[in-house]
């Protein structure tokens, strides 16, 4: 008996010093490679390159809120990949989502097209959803000064970039989507660089020099928040004078077998509702100091959308967060349409969002 217990014992110790041997001989293989979390990651990945995750950017009816639904924990920075758009005017849906496609044997399920409308605090033509319990006074905030303004002297005042910039729209105006649609892409005829480049164009031609940065950071999806600071700081390095800063996302609101897709309309057309996100940071745990500035930037976007484009905007989502808002007084994060809604309906708000801020960082209102 003793000696088959020795047997055993020695036969574990065979085992194990050979699991780890393997391990030491694969690891820095692993780690050499240009994505060291592949491995982790190998069975998830998609077909152009995106990672499919758990549901955790869709939210219901009932609780709208995004403010807990892009929160992050830092994994390793992989290399940022840039991507160019197709410039030829017409869409390419090469490596993405073909709702006229074949999609024989797949579930269909529904889109709901809905105008999401007053919900929580009034604030001049808007409302704020209050997730912080805080009596804060927003109309004192909104009625105050813009604490930065934009210059015409040739420098780039205004950054457009993306965190999530594979987040994309459906392809074509359909009241339905199958169950293969994924929306993620580095298509960027889909994705919201497509309306960064909405906003941007818009700005350029009134006159306020803006960049959009197309860097992809969210090939994994953690550390995203992380990489696309390191981004921005690295570009406001060169171009000193930028005095805005807007990350631009889109949403998702229903579950896995019904969509909701927010729309408004104006002169006629169809747009996705937009959502601006503004934190709070009382007791500078986050170290989020400017807050208040942030915020009342915001409320001028909000008011004055709903002034010129009245139903453009779901309520403003103010709570206990930062993403990367804490860079410059003029950061926020801006939510256009959710991935029920059309690429167009997406551009088209992406078109009326910078005449929006034109009217705010030119007057101030």
């Amino acid at each position: 008996m003793k000696k088959l217990g020795a047997l055993k014992i020695t036969a574990s110790i065979i085992l194990v010093s050979t699991a780890v041997f393997c391990v030491c001989r694969r690891m820095p293989e692993c780690f050499a490679s240009d994505k060291p979390a592949a491995l982790a990651v190998a069975a998830l990945t998609l077909s152009d390159g995106t990672y499919k995750l758990s549901n955790t950017e869709t939210t219901t009816l009932a609780n709208t809120d995004t403010t807990q639904k892009k929160q992050e924990e830092t994994q390793p920075i992989t290399k940022p990949v840039t991507i160019t758009r197709n410039l030829n005017g017409e869409k390419d849906k090469s490596g993405y989502y073909d709702s006229f496609g074949n999609h024989d044997g797949e579930a269909v399920y529904d889109i709901l097209a809905e105008q999401i409308g007053a919900n929580g605090v009034k604030c001049g033509t808007a409302y704020v959803k209050n997730n912080t319990g805080l009596d804060y006074d927003f109309d004192s905030a909104l009625n105050s000064e813009l604490p930065f303004g934009v210059d015409s002297n040739g420098t780039a005042q205004v950054l457009i970039y993306h965190t999530h910039t594979s987040e994309s729209y459906m392809d074509e105006d359909v009241d339905y989507f199958y169950e293969s649609y994924y929306s993620r892409t580095q298509n960027n005829d889909y994705n919201v660089t497509a309306v960064g480049d909405a906003i941007t164009d818009v700005l350029n031609k009134r006159g306020i020099k803006t960049m959009h940065d197309t860097t992809v950071h969210d090939s994994t999806y953690s550390g995203s928040y992380d990489r696309s600071a390191q981004t921005v700081e690295s570009i406001m390095e060169t171009n000193t004078d930028i005095k805005v800063i807007i990350d631009i996302h889109r949403d998702a609101i229903g579950t896995e077998t019904q969509k909701v897709k927010p729309v408004f309309t104006y002169d006629g057309k169809q747009g996705a509702q937009i959502m601006i996100l503004s934190g709070c940071d009382t007791d500078g745990e986050m170290n989020f100091l400017s807050w208040e500035n942030n915020l009342n930037f915001a409320l001028k976007i909000q008011n004055k959308a709903e002034e010129m484009y009245p139903g453009m905007t779901r309520p403003l989502n103010f709570g206990y967060f930062a993403y990367n808002e804490y860079i410059c007084d003029g950061s926020l994060l801006i939510e256009i349409g959710t991935d029920a809604n059309t690429i167009e309906e997406a551009e088209y708000s992406g078109e009326l969002l910078g005449n929006v801020l034109y009217e705010v960082l030119k007057h101030g209102l």
